[in-house]
Order: structure tokens, then C-alpha cells, then sequence
């Protein structure tokens, strides 16, 4: 395989993985030696700097990543939107929890649960990336089944569902006994 060949296909890695990737499963990818592709990452590191490029290849620990140089930092900047902070509010987090310990749930069991439409509560969920669409139940209707995302498994600093606190069962009865007063003073009865 050629140099220029060699490069073309490391920088299309580099671009698309986004992260780090090590020298050894770009050469695996490759079927080349580890050595010639970290000479040709080194080459290209060399060059990129040299011509003043607008990305850089840097050297993380026994990795390499594809980046931006930081002299254009400024015009990102000036071009890129803020991300959004997204807010949870209480709706929203009651909703989540269903979602998260009943999963995979409907709409309509959620509203069961909640007492109060959910619609809304669970798009932005969606919209947020911590929920996710997971498939059509098997019933009348054929209702949409609602599950939890890795951004939810992040973003709450679990590997899996599994590592979720378990629910007190009194507490769980309490909740329920509040939120039928709630529905009971809501329809004044």
C-alpha cells in the first residue's frame, strides 16, 4: 500500500471515530505493520502543523486523534451554537423515573401512573436523548414502548438499569396514596 493511499484511509478513521484511536487497530484495519502506520501518523501530525491546517492530529497517551487546531478556535466560536442546557422539572424527572424502573411502558401506562397526560413530558424526554422509542407493543392500537438511552445512563452515572436505587415499597404505597388525594381534590370529589 502506497503512503499517500495509507494516509487517506487513517485520516478517513481518525475523522470518523471521533475519539482516539490506537496505532495497533488502525494497522490491524490496515493489514500493515503498527509501525509503519504510527510513521505515517507521526508524518501526517508533522505535516498538518507545518502547513497550517485547521485540524490537527494529536497524540493522546498510545492514541491518536483527529482535531481541531486550536488558532481557529476564536471562528468556531463565532459559528457554533451554545448547546442547550436542558432543564428537568419536576414533571419531566417523574416521568423519566416511570420510564426508567417500567421500561419498556407506554404512553397511556404512564398516564395511568401519573394521572395527567404525558405527551409532552415524554417528547422532550425524547428530544433531550434520554428516552428513546424502543418498538410497537403487541396489542389494540399497537401503542409506541418508551425505554431509557445511554445518555440516561450517563447522564445519572450508572452502567445499566440494574444499578438503579431500588424503590421502598412503603414509600411506593405513599406515593400512590398522594397522588389519589391529588386526583380526588383535582376533581373535587
Amino acid at each position: 500500500m502506497d503512503i499517500n493511499t495509507m494516509e487517506s484511509i487513517i485520516e478517513g478513521i481518525l475523522f470518523t471515530m471521533g475519539d482516539s484511536v490506537e496505532p495497533g487497530k488502525i494497522a490491524k484495519a490496515l493489514e500493515v505493520d503498527k509501525s509503519e502506520v504510527i510513521k505515517c501518523l507521526d508524518s501526517m501530525m508533522k505535516r498538518y502543523e507545518e502547513e497550517n491546517r485547521g485540524i490537527r492530529l494529536m497524540k493522546l497517551d498510545d492514541s491518536y486523534q483527529m482535531c481541531t487546531s486550536p488558532d481557529i478556535y476564536e471562528y468556531l466560536i463565532r459559528i457554533a451554537k451554545q448547546p442547550k442546557k436542558y432543564v428537568l422539572t419536576e414533571v419531566l424527572l417523574e416521568t423519566l423515573s416511570i420510564i426508567a424502573y417500567k421500561q419498556p411502558v407506554t404512553k397511556s401506562e404512564i398516564e395511568k401512573i401519573r394521572g395527567v397526560s404525558c405527551g409532552h413530558s415524554v417528547n422532550k424526554l425524547v428530544e433531550y436523548n434520554l428516552v428513546t422509542e424502543l418498538g410497537r407493543l403487541d396489542a389494540p392500537g399497537r401503542p409506541m414502548l418508551f425505554g431509557t438511552t445511554e445518555d440516561f445512563l450517563r447522564s445519572f452515572g450508572v452502567s445499566s438499569i440494574e444499578e438503579l436505587p431500588e424503590l421502598n415499597p412503603v414509600q411506593i404505597e405513599e406515593f400512590k396514596q398522594e397522588a389519589e388525594e391529588e386526583a380526588k381534590v383535582a376533581l373535587n370529589i
